[in-house]
């Protein structure tokens, strides 16, 4: 069962789509320091704005491209061809956004951390979408490696929460359905 959307913030969340095919025209990275000013605004415990970032644009996609590279696996000694096609994908791709928290020890803190910092994602996402600005949300294994946290300069006590990949749309899919959420819910009322 699909629901018609009733006002223009119902319109933004179901239009959004995640992105995988960029165009090469590049984002303008004071718009994207725009749009992260506005999504910090995400509800966050005690103010705490337990996010940080890492944006690399032009030559600086190099280092993430690299520190990619160098956490996958090789085969003889050599990387392997996916693995390049995989960095060449990256490659063309305008913006990467490395978003990233601290990892407080205690188990509430953490949990409120990573709800702040996922909540502010998505507002960045829906920011974006509205300038005609896509991105895709990445937590792929490979941002748990070593290798690839040291290569892009993460310190121990720190979580990767994602890898946006940023730039305007060149193929936007359709919508895939979701489950209905009478299916999901139980209601209590007694």
């Amino acid at each position: 069962m699909s629901y018609a959307a009733k006002n223009e913030v119902e319109k933004s969340i179901i239009g959004r789509r995640s992105i995988k095919a960029f165009k090469t025209d590049p984002v303008d990275v004071e718009e994207l320091i725009e749009l992260l000013n506005v999504a910090k605004w995400a509800p966050n415990h005690k103010l705490t704005e337990p996010w940080r970032f890492q944006l690399y644009t032009s030559n600086g996609k190099e280092q993430f491209v690299q520190a990619y590279i160098d956490s996958q696996p090789k085969t003889d000694g050599e990387v392997p061809e996916r693995v390049n096609r995989k960095a060449d994908y990256f490659r063309n791709i305008p913006l990467h956004l490395v978003v990233i928290m601290p990892e407080d020890p205690r188990q509430r803190r953490w949990d409120e951390d990573y709800g702040a910092v996922s909540t502010m994602i998505q507002n960045f996402q829906l920011a974006a979408w509205k300038r005609g600005i896509g991105m895709i949300w990445r937590s792929n294994d490979w941002i748990y490696d070593p290798v690839f946290r040291e290569g892009i300069g993460v310190k121990p006590g720190e979580k990767v929460v994602a890898t946006l990949m940023i730039g305007y749309p060149k193929h936007i899919p359709e919508p895939q359905d979701r489950t209905d959420i009478r299916e999901l819910l139980t209601i209590i009322d007694n």
